[in-house]
């Protein structure tokens, strides 16, 4: 793994009315390096999450995103920085119902000005390693839920992002279609050295990372911090 850290967290700590949610959690993912953060439901996955993507601001600690402190940036600077430079995937793939497939993986490059023939090669060549090129002009209520993750994984990489935040990107998918998701993660990241911190309950999904974390009520489980991914 390169040493220079994409996203890093120093010392973060959440709260909600007063009920602590992340604890003095420190974390740093490098370029190219795919990081599984695991733990119970409700052990603070998803704000952690959040909080490193900055759509949440946390109460105490530093967020440093290729150097820049978001602590820092206005919400202005923050959004612009969270467009150019990270790509989120969700669970439940949050495409855009009156958009082709298509214009869904090239919403993102128009939010940050890339011109209309560089959006039409860059989403044609993603669509075409994604295996949908041929389904561009569907809609994603006319495709299954594994073609609308693949559909996410285009969205997430087109803009050429440093960082990736996935939360459960195949919770809702069956067997079959969750290991192809994953599979593409796998390639995608490792061809375009894209930093990639999953969050999952699946040992499958974990697999696919070089390390995986635990967080464990609030906190970092510092035992499993540098452990190897699980192995399936």
């Amino acid at each position: 793994m390169a040493s220079a850290p994409v996203i890093e967290a120093r010392a973060l700590s959440r709260a909600y009315a007063e009920q602590p949610v992340l604890i003095d959690v420190s974390l740093r993912v490098n370029e190219g390096e795919r990081v599984a953060l695991m733990g119970p439901s409700g052990s603070g996955k998803t704000t952690l999450l959040n909080c490193l993507g900055g759509v949440d601001r946390p109460d105490r600690g530093e967020v440093f995103l290729l150097g820049r402190r978001l602590n820092d940036l206005t919400g202005d600077a923050l959004a612009e920085l969270r467009r150019s430079r990270i790509g989120t995937i969700f669970q439940f793939f949050h495409l855009l119902p009156t958009l082709t497939i298509f214009e869904n993986v090239e919403l993102p490059l128009q939010l940050v000005g890339v011109s209309a023939t560089e959006r039409s090669a860059r989403v044609t060549t993603l669509l075409e390693r994604v295996g949908l090129l041929s389904r561009k002009q569907a809609f994603p209520g006319e495709m299954s839920g594994g073609e609308q993750q693949r559909v996410a994984v285009a969205r997430a990489l087109v803009h050429h992002p440093s960082l990736i935040l996935a939360d459960e990107p195949t919770g809702n998918l069956d067997t079959a279609n969750g290991a192809s998701v994953l599979q593409l993660l796998r390639e995608l990241t490792d061809e375009t050295h894209t930093a990639l911190l999953l969050v999952t309950h699946s040992a499958e999904a974990a697999a696919i990372c070089h390390r995986t974390v635990f967080l464990r009520d609030g906190r970092i489980d510092h035992a499993s911090e540098d452990s190897p991914a699980v192995t399936v």
